[in-house]
């Protein structure tokens, strides 16, 4: 039987099947949670590199860049306290949450802070920054002295 795109391969199958022992008990990998923060595209666009970061609800104020030995390091910390009370006073739900993602890109020596630009906006940290110029050496001719 066909079934529709949307709903994936295993649904059925992931409905059905009972938790073991070892689901309980297994711990998350840290990278299956951070796979899903900061999500980035990167484009080549006249010499220059343009990066696009997801960071759906940061504000801009919860975001820190910075620019160390060639990498631009991206920091982004949110604390949200959602409280809601009913007409006594009494709780009837209380959410925290506190979140801090960072990634770190190397960009080159010879880039500078004044040569990163940044726009947040719709929940995407847009950079630009030109491509790092390859120093070309001069080679240098060396001979070698005949003896004799």
């Amino acid at each position: 039987m066909l079934m529709p795109s949307i709903f994936g391969e295993n649904l059925f199958d992931e409905m059905m099947r009972f938790p073991t022992e070892r689901d309980f008990f297994q711990r998350t990998n840290a990278n299956d949670i951070a796979k899903d923060l900061m999500k980035t595209d990167i484009r080549e666009v006249n010499g220059n590199y343009e990066l696009d970061i997801d960071l759906p609800g940061y504000k801009k104020e919860d975001m820190k860049l910075q620019l160390k030995d060639g990498y631009l390091t991206i920091q982004a910390s949110r604390m949200d306290n959602k409280e809601e009370k009913d007409d006594k006073g009494r709780y009837i739900r209380r959410e925290r949450y506190c979140g801090h993602c960072s990634r770190s890109f190397y960009v080159g020596k010879s880039i500078r802070q004044e040569d990163v630009h940044a726009k947040y906006e719709d929940g995407i940290l847009k950079l630009s920054f030109p491509k790092e110029e390859t120093k070309k050496e001069l080679e240098e001719k060396k001979y070698i002295a005949i003896e004799g």
